[in-house]
């Protein structure tokens, strides 16, 4: 099974660095092709397409309303009610643009505790990407509830 995590969201603004620190830990993990996109997920679609994953996953901060550090699966009808939005193309674009690329596409949101300007995520947000990390890395993703 291929897959392909795309970290998206902006280091700079605290727990919106989420996305790409999650990518960060995983990106030595052979069985997945992870990618800190940055605030440019569009700037990787070549990569995806290339790939073409069995599952692609995309792991971005989502105000969710939620306690920080929540993480759900957010199904692509309810994109529009939780991105953070510090990235250039919105996330409903990138599913659309990429949703014959990939078998299946999984959003994971990531609740921000913080997006003030600033390098460090949250305690909560810092523990939760780190079980996140080993819940893909085990391929175990029904445990994660959804939005």
């Amino acid at each position: 099974m291929t897959i392909v995590l795309l970290g998206i969201g902006n280091s700079l603004h605290s727990d919106d660095g989420a996305g790409p620190y999650l990518a960060d830990l995983l990106s030595g993990n052979p069985e997945i092709a992870a990618f800190n996109c940055g605030t440019a997920p569009e700037n990787f679609t070549g990569n995806v397409r290339r790939l073409a994953p069995d599952l692609l996953i995309i792991a971005d901060a989502a105000e969710m309303g939620l306690s920080p550090g929540s993480v759900r699966i957010i199904p692509p009808e309810k994109i529009h009610d939780t991105a953070v939005g510090t990235h250039m193309l919105p996330l409903y674009h990138l599913v659309d643009f990429l949703a014959g690329v990939s078998q299946k596409i999984i959003i994971i949101g990531i609740q921000p505790e913080s997006l003030a300007f600033g390098e460090t995520l949250s305690d909560s947000v810092f523990s939760s990407i780190n079980e996140l990390s080993s819940i893909i890395a085990e391929k175990n993703l029904a445990i994660i509830p959804a939005l």
